[in-house]
């Protein structure tokens, strides 16, 4: 999903503070009081030498601020036409909690976390686009890592099938007048991103932990106005979490999670800030061989712009990977694919030709 934008922490707050702020359940936090536990509650934090554990790291980390689960597919109805998916959940916290340790009582309208959840489809140059908030620990929303589960209100992503393992999973999303339905089956393994999953996100080495999903083959079916549309396809999933928001100065980033009909995946994002762009990227070959890419293992350039009613956006990229003899043109699809929810970012499919072909997605927040 992604690295989320600086604005991201204080909408979810005020969202929490808001319900609180409805709540006359005894014990409710006031908002300058919440403001204030924020604040000077201790986070943790991750760092060069974390490892990631499976499956614990499908599920929920307490102890830190900020995580998300995220899904991108590229997929193509039975007349062959192409269509974009995507689904979210965050999770933000106002408390850090011992994982180990007794969750909140839900008749005691805990205010430890707030969750919003993102979906989309892009077909035939429209995007539909839904957003979901709720309190956390009253049972609206939340995750589990095993079972893995992870549920907003009627959407859930969960392993699906008796004795199956968590190579099946099923996504059922429901949006106002378009819903989708689809069977996730994981091939291999989780790939970790940077330094066996920390992966920095500023030089001087702020970062999160990050894994990815990236080769899923996707079955199902796609409803848009009262029509249902057969699909099939890939999907990438990422799981990230952290302490940290975006340093001062970093105005976005642009992310770009790629499939090339060679076999091999590229995961790539790049921080916008004044005093050097920050970019970094993975990857991985047929054969499941990891590379990590440092800043000065990619090149990154736009190429056009589009102007849109929400603002104008770079929809034509060039990304080079010397390393990998990879020169790639990467170009969205014509259609505007503003998420236009509390905080409006865009994300589309994207098509790669060049030096190798392709298909993939693309974020970009800040514009």
């Amino acid at each position: 999903m992604t690295w989320v934008i600086q604005t991201l922490r204080w909408g979810l707050m005020a969202i929490v503070l808001s319900l609180s702020a409805c709540s006359e359940t005894p014990g409710s936090a006031g908002f300058a009081g919440l403001a204030e536990q924020v604040e000077e509650e201790t986070f943790a934090q991750p760092a060069p030498g974390d490892r990631l554990r499976f499956p614990e790291d499908f599920g929920p980390h307490p102890r830190h601020r900020i995580e998300w689960w995220y899904l991108t597919a590229n997929l193509t109805t039975e007349q062959g036409e192409p269509l974009g998916l995507q689904w979210t959940q965050f999770r933000q916290a106002m408390v850090a909690r011992d994982p180990a340790g007794p969750a909140p009582e839900p008749d005691s309208w805990p205010l430890d976390a707030g969750w919003m959840a993102h979906a989309a489809v892009s077909f035939q140059g429209q995007h539909w686009f839904a957003e979901k908030l709720a309190r956390g620990d009253i049972g609206q929303a939340g995750a589990t890592a095993d079972p893995f589960e992870v549920w907003h209100d009627n959407w859930h992503l969960q392993v699906e099938g008796e004795g199956e393992g968590d190579g099946h999973w099923r996504l059922q999303v429901d949006g106002e007048g378009w819903s989708y339905d689809l069977r996730l089956t994981v091939n291999g393994e989780p790939v970790a991103h940077g330094e066996h999953g920390f992966s920095a996100k500023t030089a001087s080495g702020e970062g999160s932990m990050y894994f990815s999903l990236v080769d899923l083959v996707i079955e199902g079916e796609v409803t848009l106005g009262g029509e249902t549309f057969g699909v099939s396809g890939q999907g990438w999933f990422d799981r990230e979490w952290s302490s940290q928001f975006l340093k001062a100065g970093q105005q976005g980033w642009d992310w770009f999670a790629l499939h090339l009909e060679s076999g091999d995946k590229l995961m790539m994002f790049r921080l916008r800030e004044a005093g050097g762009d920050f970019l970094s990227g993975t990857w991985v070959t047929p054969e499941r061989e990891v590379f990590p890419l440092g800043p000065d293992g990619i090149r990154l350039e736009k190429i056009e712009q589009r102007d849109t009613a929400d603002g104008s956006v770079p929809v034509q990229w060039r990304i080079q990977v010397p390393g990998r003899q990879a020169d790639l043109n990467v170009v969205a699809p014509q259609g505007h694919y503003w998420n236009d929810g509390l905080f409006p970012y865009w994300e589309s499919p994207v098509s790669v030709t060049g030096s190798h072909q392709g298909e993939g997605y693309m974020e970009l927040t800040g514009y």
